[in-house]
Protein backbone atom coordinates (compact mmCIF):
# COMPACT_ATOMS: atom_id res chain seq x y z
CA UNK A 1 0.00 0.00 0.00
CA UNK A 2 1.87 3.44 -0.96
CA UNK A 3 1.68 5.72 1.75
CA UNK A 4 -1.34 8.66 0.94
CA UNK A 5 -1.10 12.23 2.32
CA UNK A 6 -3.03 12.80 5.49
CA UNK A 7 -4.33 16.29 6.31
CA UNK A 8 -5.93 18.40 9.41
CA UNK A 9 -7.91 21.20 8.47
CA UNK A 10 -10.71 23.51 10.26
CA UNK A 11 -13.97 24.66 7.74
CA UNK A 12 -13.89 28.59 7.27
CA UNK A 13 -17.52 28.18 8.56
CA UNK A 14 -19.03 29.25 11.90
CA UNK A 15 -17.81 26.30 13.59
CA UNK A 16 -14.39 26.15 12.28
CA UNK A 17 -12.79 27.00 15.57
CA UNK A 18 -14.90 24.02 17.15
CA UNK A 19 -14.05 21.28 14.76
CA UNK A 20 -10.95 18.36 14.46
CA UNK A 21 -11.34 17.14 10.25
CA UNK A 22 -8.50 15.04 9.74
CA UNK A 23 -8.55 13.24 6.04
CA UNK A 24 -6.87 10.33 4.51
CA UNK A 25 -7.03 8.18 1.51
CA UNK A 26 -6.63 4.45 1.35
CA UNK A 27 -5.63 2.21 -1.46
CA UNK A 28 -8.50 0.17 -0.65
CA UNK A 29 -12.39 -0.03 -1.91
CA UNK A 30 -14.80 2.07 0.61
CA UNK A 31 -16.39 -1.30 1.57
CA UNK A 32 -13.69 -2.83 2.35
CA UNK A 33 -12.42 0.91 4.69
CA UNK A 34 -15.98 0.72 5.85
CA UNK A 35 -16.07 -2.59 6.91
CA UNK A 36 -13.08 -2.10 8.79
CA UNK A 37 -14.39 0.61 11.08
CA UNK A 38 -17.99 -0.67 12.01
CA UNK A 39 -16.86 -4.21 12.46
CA UNK A 40 -15.62 -5.30 16.44
CA UNK A 41 -13.57 -8.46 14.86
CA UNK A 42 -11.54 -5.41 12.87
CA UNK A 43 -11.81 -2.29 14.93
CA UNK A 44 -9.84 -3.58 17.82
CA UNK A 45 -7.12 -4.87 15.97
CA UNK A 46 -6.43 -1.03 14.95
CA UNK A 47 -8.02 1.67 16.18
CA UNK A 48 -6.76 4.35 18.37
CA UNK A 49 -3.20 6.12 18.72
CA UNK A 50 -0.17 4.35 18.68
CA UNK A 51 0.89 1.83 21.48
CA UNK A 52 -2.56 1.68 22.40
CA UNK A 53 -5.10 -1.47 22.00
CA UNK A 54 -8.97 -1.65 22.85
CA UNK A 55 -10.92 -4.21 23.99
CA UNK A 56 -14.83 -4.04 22.26
CA UNK A 57 -17.50 -4.65 25.20
CA UNK A 58 -20.22 -4.49 23.24
CA UNK A 59 -20.75 -3.13 19.66
CA UNK A 60 -24.83 -2.51 18.38
CA UNK A 61 -24.02 -1.28 14.91
CA UNK A 62 -26.80 0.24 13.98
CA UNK A 63 -29.00 3.68 14.17
CA UNK A 64 -29.49 4.19 17.97
CA UNK A 65 -27.01 1.30 18.47
CA UNK A 66 -23.98 1.77 20.97
CA UNK A 67 -20.48 0.82 21.07
CA UNK A 68 -18.64 0.19 24.22
CA UNK A 69 -14.99 -0.42 24.50
CA UNK A 70 -12.04 0.42 26.33
CA UNK A 71 -8.80 2.03 25.09
CA UNK A 72 -5.77 0.91 27.00
CA UNK A 73 -2.93 3.20 26.92
CA UNK A 74 0.86 2.43 26.65
CA UNK A 75 1.56 3.88 29.97
CA UNK A 76 -1.55 0.97 31.33
CA UNK A 77 -4.15 3.55 32.22
CA UNK A 78 -7.07 2.65 30.76
CA UNK A 79 -10.13 5.04 28.84
CA UNK A 80 -13.46 4.09 28.61
CA UNK A 81 -15.43 5.05 26.24
CA UNK A 82 -19.28 5.26 24.65
CA UNK A 83 -20.14 5.56 21.13
CA UNK A 84 -23.66 6.88 20.33
CA UNK A 85 -24.57 5.82 16.45
CA UNK A 86 -26.73 8.34 15.21
CA UNK A 87 -26.51 7.64 11.38
CA UNK A 88 -25.62 4.73 9.21
CA UNK A 89 -25.82 4.95 5.26
CA UNK A 90 -23.41 1.67 4.42
CA UNK A 91 -20.76 2.44 3.24
CA UNK A 92 -20.83 6.07 2.73
CA UNK A 93 -21.72 7.66 6.04
CA UNK A 94 -21.66 7.40 9.72
CA UNK A 95 -22.21 9.40 12.52
CA UNK A 96 -21.64 9.26 16.42
CA UNK A 97 -21.87 10.62 19.61
CA UNK A 98 -18.69 10.07 21.42
CA UNK A 99 -18.09 10.37 25.08
CA UNK A 100 -17.23 8.34 27.99
CA UNK A 101 -19.84 7.51 30.06
CA UNK A 102 -23.39 6.60 28.74
CA UNK A 103 -25.09 8.31 31.32
CA UNK A 104 -23.43 11.92 30.91
CA UNK A 105 -23.93 14.05 27.59
CA UNK A 106 -21.05 13.32 24.71
CA UNK A 107 -17.96 15.03 24.34
CA UNK A 108 -18.36 15.51 20.87
CA UNK A 109 -20.53 14.44 17.37
CA UNK A 110 -18.13 12.90 14.73
CA UNK A 111 -18.91 12.30 10.99
CA UNK A 112 -17.08 10.10 9.37
CA UNK A 113 -17.78 9.88 5.01
CA UNK A 114 -16.19 7.27 2.90
CA UNK A 115 -15.31 8.46 -0.78
CA UNK A 116 -14.55 5.90 -3.23
CA UNK A 117 -13.07 7.07 -6.46
CA UNK A 118 -10.88 4.31 -9.03
CA UNK A 119 -10.65 1.79 -6.13
CA UNK A 120 -9.08 4.61 -3.50
CA UNK A 121 -11.29 5.56 -0.57
CA UNK A 122 -11.04 9.28 1.03
CA UNK A 123 -12.07 8.75 4.52
CA UNK A 124 -12.84 12.54 5.98
CA UNK A 125 -13.52 12.33 9.69
CA UNK A 126 -14.77 15.31 11.25
CA UNK A 127 -15.09 15.97 15.21
CA UNK A 128 -17.51 18.78 16.35
CA UNK A 129 -17.09 20.18 19.83
CA UNK A 130 -19.78 21.61 21.85
CA UNK A 131 -17.23 24.87 22.39
CA UNK A 132 -13.83 26.03 20.84
CA UNK A 133 -12.48 25.83 24.42
CA UNK A 134 -13.48 21.78 24.81
CA UNK A 135 -11.55 21.37 20.83
CA UNK A 136 -8.03 23.20 22.51
CA UNK A 137 -8.50 20.69 25.47
CA UNK A 138 -8.42 17.58 23.68
CA UNK A 139 -5.73 18.99 21.28
CA UNK A 140 -3.55 19.91 24.38
CA UNK A 141 -4.27 17.54 26.75
CA UNK A 142 -4.33 14.16 24.44
CA UNK A 143 -3.17 14.87 21.64
CA UNK A 144 -6.11 14.54 19.52
CA UNK A 145 -4.84 15.67 16.22
CA UNK A 146 -1.91 13.50 15.91
CA UNK A 147 -3.51 10.86 17.31
CA UNK A 148 -6.37 10.92 14.52
CA UNK A 149 -3.20 10.53 12.19
CA UNK A 150 -1.75 7.75 14.08
CA UNK A 151 -5.31 6.13 14.33
CA UNK A 152 -5.47 6.65 10.58
CA UNK A 153 -1.93 5.36 9.49
CA UNK A 154 -3.02 2.31 12.30
CA UNK A 155 -5.60 1.72 9.57
CA UNK A 156 -3.54 1.94 6.74
CA UNK A 157 -1.65 -0.50 7.75
CA UNK A 158 -4.53 -2.75 8.70
CA UNK A 159 -6.58 -2.64 5.72
CA UNK A 160 -4.09 -5.31 3.56
CA UNK A 161 -4.10 -7.53 6.09
CA UNK A 162 -8.01 -7.83 5.57
CA UNK A 163 -9.65 -10.37 2.95
CA UNK A 164 -11.06 -8.73 0.05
Amino acid sequence: MSHAAMTARTNDGPTADREIVITRTFDAPRTLVFKAFTDPRHVDRWWGPTGFRNTTLAMDFRPGGRWRYIMHGPDGRDYPNHVHYTVIDEPELLEYEHGSDPDAPPHFHVTVTFVEENGRTTLTMRSLFPSAAARDHVVREFGAIEGGHQTLERLAAYLPTMER
